[in-house]
């Protein structure tokens, strides 16, 4: 199985997405990054996917620096370096007959870009339906499990509790004298 890498665009997610759009709106840049590093450390968790999140020095001009967050890689970019063009440049250097690399951007042109050097590309809309449809799955893994759990725990076999439940119907349905 070849090794996943997902770079997404930052700051094009969180134009993208309504509810980190509107923290962006409110000026709250920084609770609208912590938000999406939570959603992505979620997704990673559940698809064991790298993931490196690329915002560029737009919003933070003057820092060049990468770091580990949540098991997610974090990049801003330098001052004078667009995201897309790290990611670009990223993307060429990791994809490898054994590495496939996958980009979440909705720039139209990085997109083409990207797809021309082999990555896939997903557009920050469609890999948020990605993000609920892991959602969607994780509840219902956890419900199976839990139920799974219960059943384990419980001490009577399904012949057993027909009985009991036959035994209760017949207690209840017998007047008081």
């Amino acid at each position: 199985m070849k090794r996943q890498i997902l770079i997404a665009d930052g700051y094009n997610i969180i134009g993208n997405w309504p509810e980190l759009n509107k923290l962006k709106q409110s000026d709250r840049f920084a609770d609208a990054r912590d938000s999406l590093l939570h959603t992505l450390a979620e997704y990673r968790k559940y698809r064991e996917i790298e993931i490196i999140l690329v915002f560029d020095a737009m919003y933070v001009p003057g820092i060049k620096q990468s770091y580990e967050q949540y098991n997610l890689e974090v990049v801003f970019t330098q001052e004078e370096q667009t995201a897309d063009s790290y990611i670009e440049i990223l993307a060429a250097k990791l994809m490898s007959p054994i590495t496939q690399v996958t980009v979440v951007s909705s720039d139209q042109a990085e997109q083409w870009t990207i797809f021309s050097r082999g990555a896939l590309r997903v557009s920050s809309p469609d890999f948020k339906r990605e993000i609920e449809r892991a959602k969607t799955e994780i509840n219902h893994d956890a419900k199976h499990y839990h139920d799974r759990e219960m059943q384990i725990n419980r001490p009577w076999s399904e012949q057993q509790l027909s009985v009991l439940a036959k035994m209760r119907d017949q207690l209840s349905a017998k007047k008081p004298d």
